[in-house]
């Protein structure tokens, strides 16, 4: 596996692990997760912490 797939691949995978775990909104999780891929270039730490953000928004938008 490529290095920029297997990166792409952990990204996806912690974005899930945090969605589930926090029991934030999958869908908010999802879109910051995206959202932080793309704005630090594929970064995993933006990744992970774009899910995060965007799981608590979603919570809290869902209450």
């Amino acid at each position: 596996m490529k290095r920029l797939g297997r990166l792409k691949f952990v990204g996806a995978v912690a974005t899930v692990t945090v969605a589930l775990v926090s029991g934030c909104t999958l869908g908010g999780a999802a879109v910051g997760g995206y959202a932080g891929n793309k704005l630090t270039h594929g970064s995993t730490l933006g990744t992970v912490g774009g899910a995060v953000a965007g799981g608590v928004v979603g919570y809290e938008l869902g209450k």
